[in-house]
């Protein structure tokens, strides 16, 4: 193709147009104003303006109002709207005409857009040439483009010349790519040239910026990779919960937990919220699925499901999944379901996974199988730990074992410690520990408790204590009793350090730790109001020998009702403290054939001070035969000083009945 001007001329004689005193490239002929077509924004700025525009009478009347002009005049800048014109409508061959007619005149914008046209047509080297031209002479718009141009190229020092050039000039896709080119090399001034595009509306460049300022607030931390779900029942049969989560660290779930770490609305975090705003209301799908996160951990759940819905319409899978999670939450699982098939269809292996776990909680086995296989064809490891939880639940050992095992192998730690489990139960301790260990040193808490069981099955107690500890400190309820007990038994109850730990167990739900709390208190006279509070609140989660000790304290009050009240509960739940002490408390009160029901349940319990009870009853009655019968099974049940005395009544009775 023939070059029409001379661009050394141009320069020399000063020809070319030159820029405003602010440098910025005002003319509204410069059809890559926002970029030519490869070098506009990555998500960021509007289409380009010379892009074809729509066939309406407007436009015609546009053109044909511009043809009419330049061809009266022929002066270069109607020339050069004119090529600018029919590069938008796509007429590359009259834009060409016009638009070299126009820079052999000087027209600046006519030397950029001529440099667009024949990047479109392949003439990369020579678009180059004209993006020069016009950048030397002041256009924002072509040094933003050349500088693209030599990035392309692995020519960075040049690159970022040019976009410095162009950002400097105040053009918004020139801040932008200078900003991506800095971030690139990790140089602290990119998040300055992000500032600075976003103040110009360029809704990527607002993005990024606030996924810098969102990475600067505190708790900011990623979350490592793999699912939440645990063991919850340790090394017995429990099986672990379903996770619907995917790994990743822009995987939903952990948008979410990143989210939940707190409401922050002021410093970093609550800048980057303006700007995930501000990126959102130009149609930032990302941004909108980021700001939703925010909202919702701040509890304004309608607005966060607003900005789901906005992103996910604009074809954001993960949006779609975290709306779904929202309607879950709000019990609409009808609503969850469409959206996360909506996701999971377009490869989104969280929305999968949690397809999957709906469809398992219903029994539906089968598409919950289906899903979770989708999840894992979607790259989500998660898919594979799932379907190990749903072969184990159906008691397929070997599937599920294979399952874990690639899960495991993928750097799941939930399904390293499952395995493990797995392994255990089948009589493979040795296999099971190496598992046990990798699940812990990767973070699983499960798998650190569940290693100190193992080791403390073997009488290892101090390797048992350290992996105890491990797992209390993350937060693990039953390692922290454990270790609360270890510490007890070393005489750790001096320092505190057992009550720290019992505190921790109790806050976690636990009613053996309650109880023990309690036991730990009731030593001390100073403490033993405090201690009664524990045994009640033990006692209310169902723990039997809670409900005894409190029946007792409430009765040397006085408090018979209330006594008695626990003493049932403990009773009917099963025990023979509970059952032998209400027959205590009803003979006091005159009720000796109910006295003697609940001492005969405890007796046959093994309770030998009830056996002894009946036995005594029963020489009252003149019944010696029953009274020789319970003195036989108390001699047996003991302690030593009951069974004493019932051997003593034993022979006493003997002698009356051969008397």
């Amino acid at each position: 193709m023939g070059l029409m001007g001379d661009r050394a001329r141009l320069l020399e004689t000063r020809r070319l147009v030159t820029a405003p005193g602010d440098g910025s490239d005002q003319d509204d002929r410069d059809a890559s104003a926002y970029g030519p077509g490869p070098y506009g924004s990555a998500g960021g700025a509007r289409a380009s303006a010379f892009a074809p525009s729509s066939a309406g009478d407007g436009g015609d009347l546009e053109l044909e109002t511009a043809r009419r002009r330049a061809a009266e005049s022929g002066d270069p800048a109607s020339l050069s709207m004119l090529g600018a014109l029919l590069l938008r409508r796509g007429d590359l061959d009259g834009a060409e005409r016009h638009l070299r007619a126009a820079t052999a005149e000087g027209d600046r914008s006519a030397a950029n857009n001529l440099g667009v046209l024949l990047h479109q047509r392949g003439y990369a080297d020579e678009a180059a040439g004209w993006w020069r031209v016009a950048a030397v002479a002041g256009s924002a718009a072509a040094a933003h483009a050349l500088g693209r141009y030599h990035r392309e190229r692995g020519d960075e020092p040049a690159a970022e010349y040019w976009l410095r050039q162009s950002a400097e000039s105040g053009h918004a896709l020139g801040a932008y790519a200078l900003a991506d080119l800095l971030e690139h090399r990790s140089d602290v001034g990119a998040e300055r040239w992000f500032r600075s595009a976003a103040e110009r509306g360029h809704r990527e460049a607002a993005y990024r910026l606030a996924r810098i300022l969102d990475g600067r607030a505190p708790g900011a931390a990623a979350q490592a990779p793999g699912g939440p779900g645990g063991l919850a029942g340790g090394l017995g049969p429990a099986i672990p919960r379903q996770v619907s989560a995917g790994g990743g660290d822009t995987s939903v779930r952990d948008l979410r937990a990143h989210a939940a770490k707190g409401p922050r609305t002021d410093g970093p975090a609550g800048e980057a919220e303006q700007w995930y705003r501000q990126a959102a209301a130009r149609g930032h799908r990302r941004a909108a699925l980021h700001l939703g996160t925010l909202l919702e951990a701040r509890g304004e759940t309608q607005e966060a499901a607003r900005w789901y819905l906005t992103s996910a319409k604009d074809g954001e899978p993960r949006a779609a999944c975290a709306l779904g999670f929202l309607l879950r939450d709000a019990g609409d699982l009808d609503s969850a379901a469409v959206w996360w098939r909506r996701a999971a269809q377009e490869g989104d292996g969280n929305a999968a996974n949690a397809l999957g776990a709906l469809h398992a909680d219903r029994g539906e086995a089968q598409q919950a199988e289906r899903w979770y296989r989708a999840a894992l064809d979607a790259g989500d490891v998660n898919g594979a730990y799932n379907l190990g939880l749903l072969c184990a639940e159906q008691g397929r050992t070997a599937q599920a074992e294979q399952w874990y095992r690639r899960a495991a192998y993928a750097g799941h730690r939930e399904a390293a410690n499952a395995l493990a489990v797995l392994l255990l139960q089948g009589g493979d301790p040795a296999g099971a520990e190496p598992w046990f260990s990798k699940a812990a040193e990767a973070g699983s808490v499960d798998a650190a408790f569940n290693l100190g069981i193992l080791y403390a099955g073997r009488d290892e107690e101090q390797l048992a204590f350290q992996w105890y500890e491990r797992a209390a400190a993350a937060g693990h309820t039953e390692a922290a009793l454990q270790v609360a007990m270890a510490l007890l038994r070393d005489g750790g109850a001096e320092d505190g350090e057992a009550e720290r730990h019992l505190r921790i167990a109790v806050r976690g739900g636990s009613a053996e730790a309650a109880f023990r709390l309690g036991a730990l208190l009731d030593r001390d006279d100073d403490t033993r109001a405090q201690s009664e509070e524990w045994y009640e609140v033990a006692a209310r989660q169902g723990h039997r020998r809670a409900q005894v000790r409190l029946g007792m304290l409430v009765a040397e009050r006085g408090d018979v009702v209330e006594a008695a009240h626990w003493y049932r509960e403990a009773a009917e739940a099963g025990s023979r403290n509970g059952a032998f002490n209400l027959g205590l408390l009803l003979a006091r009160e005159g009720s000796e054939p109910e006295a003697a029901m609940w001492w005969a349940r405890a007796a046959e319990a093994g309770h030998g001070r009830a056996a002894l009870r009946l036995a005594l009853l029963a020489a009252r009655r003149g019944d010696l035969a029953e009274g020789q019968m319970w003195c036989a099974h108390a001699v047996e049940l003991g302690p030593a000083e009951v069974s004493e005395r019932a051997a003593r009544l034993r022979d006493a009775l003997q002698q009356e009945l051969t008397a």
